[in-house]
């Protein structure tokens, strides 16, 4: 657990690091002053200042931040912030200083998808097998067939139709598009339900495997990303709607958990499989994290850009002590969730 432990660390550490950095490179490019970047939250363990800016790592390994002169903007209200604050750089330019946090986590996550693509290759939607007296069997689907789409949707990954089978909860109607000798066929399936697993089956085995050359390689590592946005978007709505539980959520506690799991399973195949294992645990944490960040929530980038959408809209900012009131709230709810998951991941493993 120790090693896992280190792992959950460093994970951590690329994925902040590159969010904050990103909010770093594109204010010093429009002239703001950050005040101080720091990796971690709670007491310093060690920093140092270089120029204007103060660089801190700090002890707890849940977050990290850019801070900007004059952010909250009530040092403009004193007339205490310079030239290079925050609040008096153009909106645009504030604008695409929060906007690239999340942004550079999505290039990020490609860097990490075309690392594993290039290693790994791809499985893709070529059917392997399809069980006998299935649905798609009855459809006429064979195994060497290559699925393209499904309901309406391109398909250019084995694990996309993995992920429709197990999201398709009520066993709607599928309508499957697949290729065979250069032609395109579409049928319709009925997915069959399973009591055992409690789960609806197409009765397809998909995932062939493809050796990606150069171009291939930014092509699928594209379509890799996307798979896991979507992934992570799909997640979002069936906890929204009930479909999935607390105990589908994971904080610090769960991740150490899962980068414990993956290293016990890659350990005897040797240190390359172990860093690309990780390294898939943190393509799909970086696609959180860029994602989360974006939502329109108070305390979050996501709501710092809707304010700055309104001053853009309306030709002046929301007073300062407002906009601050509702990042605050949001900070607190933020930091109640934070203990309510932390709370959850102790009871669910231990």
């Amino acid at each position: 657990m120790a090693v896992s432990i280190v792992l959950f660390i460093i994970i951590f550490c690329v994925i902040v690091l590159s969010h904050e950095l990103g909010h770093f490179i594109v204010a010093k490019k429009n002239g703001i002053h950050v005040v101080e970047f720091f990796i971690g939250m709670g007491p310093t363990l060690f920093s140092f200042q270089k120029g204007d800016t103060k660089y801190s790592l700090k002890l707890l390994p849940i977050g990290g931040a850019c801070m900007f002169e004059g952010e909250d903007g009530l040092e403009k209200e004193k007339g205490e912030i310079s030239e290079g604050a925050f609040p008096n750089a153009p909106v645009w330019a504030r604008f695409a200083t929060v906007f690239a946090g999340p942004l550079f986590n999505f290039l990020t996550a490609y860097v990490m998808a075309m690392i594993l693509v290039a290693v790994c290759g791809i499985t893709t939607p070529e059917v392997q097998m399809v069980n006998e007296g299935s649905r798609a069997q009855e459809a006429g689907i064979q195994a060497g067939d290559i699925l393209t789409e499904i309901n309406g949707k391109r398909i250019h990954l084995g694990g996309e139709v993995t992920l429709i089978s197990q999201l398709n909860t009520k066993g709607e109607p599928l309508m499957v598009t697949y290729e065979r000798d250069g032609q395109e066929h579409t049928v319709e399936i009925i997915p069959t339900y399973d009591e055992t697993t409690n789960r609806y089956y197409m009765g397809i085995v998909a995932g062939g495997y493809l050796k990606c050359n150069v171009p291939q390689t930014f092509q699928y590592a594209f379509y890799t990303m996307k798979f896991y946005v979507e992934t992570t978007f799909k997640s979002l709505q069936m906890l929204i709607t009930g479909q999935l539980t607390r105990n589908d959520v994971a904080g610090p506690v769960g991740i150490v958990k899962m980068v414990d799991d993956a290293y016990d399973t890659a350990r005897p195949y040797g240190a390359v499989e172990v860093i690309l294992n990780m390294m898939n645990i943190a393509l799909l944490l970086s696609v959180n994290l860029g994602i989360m960040n974006l939502l329109p929530l108070p305390a979050l980038d996501g709501g710092r850009l809707v304010f700055l959408l309104i001053e853009a809209i309306r030709g002046k900012p929301v007073p300062p002590e407002k906009e601050g009131l509702v990042h605050l709230a949001g900070m607190m709810a933020l930091m109640v969730l934070m203990v309510l998951v932390l709370f959850n991941d102790i009871t669910k493993f231990f």
